[in-house]
């Protein structure tokens, strides 16, 4: 996993940016779209997309060859909300992403001046905190509209989209927010005739620079703590954000294979049932028809775009659909009698954490169930894989951490046409 940082021009990299994704631990890989560098096609491996400025124009393609290919990439990471920071020309970019125009400005914005934060900056994610009246380096001709449902977090008269977030991940800063000593020198240097509209700028730098810093680094900060936060939902979300339209249909002839599967819970009617990633949500009238009218049906998965896809499938008949994190449940415990989990053990980052979690969730006697519509062996095969001895779902590795879990393992059958494992909640 890298943070992406696409640069369109020798002179306007990450500067701040940079160094606050190098103290957060985060690995950068810098994308030189002027050298020839290519953009990746989608967003596996990527934890975050940072776009930065450049002298083309978010809403032509005349030397520009690049944007219609950031403009997709833009627009995968709002849908699957990786995070997103976009500076200048990249912030016009993501409000043209985002549904809105980018059109050529009153004229050359040049300098060191004022923006005033919105109200909604106050609980923003990283404007928190920020003075309503703050001093940032100006150096754009073209402006952007503000993209429908956005939140405006900072303006000047001037130009009044100066920094907007779009959904809870994606912010756009009119504004050189990254700028240092280097990023001030390099933009003059490399166009001294905007650079000589503000004749006092190499004067002011330095004053500007120290009151701005600490406002700077702490949102820089936050943005790279956000990122490494969410890296792990970031993976699963650009995995499988792409394909949520399609899932459905490419696993259709599953679907018999999990009404088996849940038929071995042993749920009752009026009880509570949970699927945690499911995904499209095909299991779930089965576990509705197990539980009955009085019952209830819980489905969790940490992509919006699959729980799109299931409401599609009319599985919100069947059951709430809850985006939520597997491992950080939003239910009081003892209050679920069975889960179905298919495939995902092996998927998140922690598994005898997430065994932990979906105990307490459950009351003592509740039903655990693991399922997949087909055998590990056959799975290692078709991935072209041995079975590692690693792999949680191993029975030598599944029964002790189901035990420390809280769980007693109740079957386990690794078979060629499925893999399925119940356990049953002690205590």
């Amino acid at each position: 996993m890298a943070v992406l940082v696409v640069q369109h021009v020798p002179e306007e990299g990450p500067y701040a940016i940079g160094a606050a994704l190098d103290r957060a631990g985060l690995r950068t890989r810098l994308c030189r779209v002027w050298a020839g560098d290519p953009l990746p096609e989608g967003l596996v491996g990527i934890e975050a997309l940072v776009v930065m400025g450049g002298p083309m124009a978010a809403y032509g393609d005349d030397g520009f060859p690049t944007r219609a290919a950031e403009l997709t990439l833009l627009r995968a990471a709002l849908a699957a909300e990786v995070p997103v920071l976009g500076v200048c020309l990249g912030a016009q970019l993501l409000a043209v992403a985002a549904g809105a125009a980018a059109r050529t400005g009153s004229g050359l914005q040049v300098g060191w001046g004022e923006v005033r934060t919105r109200h909604p900056a106050a609980t923003d994610p990283l404007f928190a905190g920020t003075p309503e009246r703050l001093e940032v380096l100006h150096w754009h001709g073209d402006t952007m509209d503000l993209p429908d449902g956005a939140v405006p977090l900072a303006s000047c008269d001037r130009y009044p989209v100066q920094a907007f977030r779009v959904g809870g991940a994606a912010w756009g800063l009119q504004f050189h927010l990254e700028a240092d000593e280097e990023t001030v020198a390099a933009l003059a240097a490399v166009f001294p005739a905007e650079a000589a509209t503000a004749p006092s700028l190499r004067e002011t730098t330095p004053a500007a620079l120290a009151a701005l810093a600490p406002h700077r680094d702490r949102v820089l900060a936050r943005f790279a703590a956000l990122v490494a936060a969410r890296a792990e939902h970031t993976a699963s979300r650009a995995f499988f954000t792409p394909k949520a339209d399609r899932w459905e249909a490419r696993f259709a002839a599953d679907t018999p294979a999990y009404v088996s599967a849940v038929s071995r819970m042993g749920l009752r009617p009026g009880q509570t049932a949970l699927d945690v990633g499911c995904g499209t949500g095909r299991v779930l009238p089965a576990l509705r028809e197990e539980v009955g009218d009085k019952g209830t049906v819980l489905g969790v998965d940490v992509t919006p775009a699959m729980l799109a896809a299931a409401a599609r499938e009319g599985r919100g008949g069947s059951a709430r659909l809850l985006i939520a994190d597997c491992l950080r449940l939003p239910l009081p415990s003892g209050t679920v009698d069975g889960i179905f989990s298919a495939g995902l053990l092996n998927h998140v980052a922690d598994p005898p954490a997430a065994l932990c979690e979906w105990a307490r969730v459950v009351r003592p006697g509740g039903t655990l169930l693991l399922f997949h519509p087909s055998g590990r062996a056959e799975r290692a095969a078709r991935h072209g894989r041995p079975l590692s001895p690693d792999d949680p779902l191993a029975e030598a590795n599944l029964r002790p951490m189901l035990d420390a879990a809280g769980w007693r393992t109740d079957c386990y059958d690794d078979g060629r046409g499925y893999f399925l494992t119940r356990a049953i909640r002690t205590g």
